[in-house]
């Protein structure tokens, strides 16, 4: 069975004055020193800086079953907030910053590159995603993979979608998380790469421009890993809910192991230009599962319950080979009913009208209370 392991980023907010606490190195500092920080490695998971100092990054360590996954995200997500507290400090699941902040950059070789070369973009960044690896046997299975599900992955972020605030105003997206991504030289949905080799001459002519830095800058919506065996799915904002979390890792296995046999078997991957993709992809930011998606297979408009039920539909085969189609279609079905982190912040705001309760309330649900 074919092993996941979840990235998740996190906002550090003040626990008295709702705004965004530049902290992420002391915090990480008492999470060491109380043996709370993990070790290096995937394999084990840990906590790690991310480029601004208003936020953490964790990483669990790959996991066949989703239950075990969903324990570990809550661990983590239990410890970074324990530390956090010793500095006043709230951990936040949201995918931007609800309040307005000006960001300060953790001081390293590679973020201060960034920032000489890529200015406003960098020193505007924070924003908080969820990334999951599935691992893939070979790099021609993961090529392959990614030609395939990359007509689903606007759904996945109609489901995720938890940003809908950007300094201090509603943005009018679910998801402003991936618009402000889009401001990056490489980012978004993939064309079709075709082979192995077409992969890797895309990603060295992108090097080669000298443009961005590295490889880690290659901010497409799926990847082949750069570090580990696997296809990382990076199109989803993080959850507020560790429920939502599972439930995209789960549907990111169904679709690597669904893509995996349709690539095995030579079957052809969906035609849909790049281009269109876009599109679906803005709409899927813009309303997530409020209104309507774009139709994998037509790219027209469809209610967003229908776009949903046809990409479980298209791996259930999967899920049920891994034991995921229950957790799935209850966790579906409590998506629509409760919303994503977006429904859920704007309906707090509008009942408060005052930014620090979502903040706070979001903080709640971060560490599984008030679930």
């Amino acid at each position: 069975m074919r092993t996941v392991g979840v990235e998740e980023e996190l906002l550090l907010m003040d626990a008295h004055t709702g705004r965004a606490s530049p902290l992420a190195t002391r915090i990480l500092g008492i999470a060491t020193a109380q043996g709370d920080a993990g070790g290096e490695g995937f394999a084990g998971g840990s906590l790690v800086h991310e480029l601004q100092e208003e936020q953490l990054e964790l990483y669990t360590a790959p996991h066949s079953s989703m239950s075990t996954l969903e324990e570990e995200l809550r661990s983590w997500r239990n410890k970074a907030a324990a530390a956090a507290r010793e500095e006043g400090a709230l951990v936040v699941a949201s995918a931007t910053s609800p309040v307005a902040v000006e960001p300060r950059r953790v001081r390293t070789t590679r973020y201060d590159e960034m920032a000489e070369r890529f200015g406003i973009v960098t020193s505007e960044q924070l924003t908080c995603g969820c990334h999951v690896h599935v691992s893939v046997a070979s790099e021609a299975e993961a090529v392959g993979v990614l030609d395939r599900i990359r007509v689903w992955l606007p759904a996945l972020l109609a489901l995720s979608a938890n940003s809908p605030f950007w300094q201090g105003q509603d943005s009018g997206y679910a998801s402003f998380r991936s618009q402000a991504l889009g401001r990056w030289p490489v980012s978004g949905p993939t064309e079709v790469f075709g082979s192995p080799e077409g992969y890797r001459s895309l990603v060295d002519s992108m090097l080669a421009s000298d443009v961005i830095l590295d490889e880690g800058m290659v901010y497409f919506d799926a990847r082949c890993s750069h570090r580990y065996p696997t296809v990382e799915i990076r199109v989803a904002d993080v959850c507020l809910d560790v429920r939502d979390a599972v439930l995209v890792a789960a549907l990111c296995r169904g679709l690597v192991e669904t893509a995996a046999e349709e690539w095995a078997a030579g079957e052809p991957h969906p035609p849909v230009p790049t281009a269109l993709l876009r599109l679906a992809t803005w709409q899927a930011a813009r309303w997530a599962i409020s209104d309507r998606l774009l139709d994998p297979s037509t790219s027209r408009p469809r209610p967003a319950s229908d776009v949903i039920a046809a990409l479980v539909h298209h791996v259930r085969p999967a899920l049920r080979r891994c034991g995921d189609e229950g957790l799935v279609t209850s966790g579906i079905d409590r998506v629509f009913s409760r919303g994503n982190g977006a429904t859920r912040q704007r309906e707090i705001f509008q009942k408060t009208g005052h930014l620090s309760e979502v903040i706070a309330a979001h903080a709640r649900v971060t560490v599984g209370h008030d679930d």
